[in-house]
């Protein structure tokens, strides 16, 4: 790995579950790891429960806009961390990659979407520990 880890998030739809993941590794770590996020199949725009959920951590990804998964972007990556992608993902050795069992956001309330936000958090918090990168509050918990 570089001097500043670099992970990829990819979930098919790149409208909930990444961009939570892209969303947390960058606020928690403030910076301190290069991310991305992709999907196999990209949405049109991000799932609305999602972005008002991350709204309730104080974090805003209302300006992001889903993107197709490229072999650069993972080739670019130290970490592919897969969300419900499957095979669509390419493999390149000497990657790490994890597959995180998530429930698919697409089509739930935020009252749904709020556990699967927390799991996503929690996870993001053990690889930054694993990474050796400090784990920062959220936005909210400062507030």
């Amino acid at each position: 790995m570089t001097d500043k880890p670099s992970v990829i998030f990819v979930c098919v739809h790149n409208a909930g579950r990444s961009q939570m993941g892209a969303a947390y590794a960058q606020h928690l770590s403030r910076g301190a790891v290069e991310v991305r996020s992709a999907g196999s199949a990209p949405a049109d725009a991000i799932n609305p429960a999602v972005r008002e959920a991350m709204l309730e951590e104080g974090i805003d990804i209302s300006h992001e806009k889903p993107k197709i998964l490229t072999g650069e972007a993972v080739e670019a990556s130290d970490v592919v961390i897969t969300m419900g992608c499957g095979d669509a993902c390419p493999f390149y050795p000497g990657k790490t990659y994890l597959d995180w069992k998530l429930d698919d956001p697409a089509g739930q309330g935020v009252d749904s979407v709020r556990p699967i936000r927390d799991d996503i958090r929690r996870r993001i918090t053990e690889l930054l520990t694993e990474l050796g990168v400090e784990v920062h509050p959220t936005p909210a918990e400062v507030a």
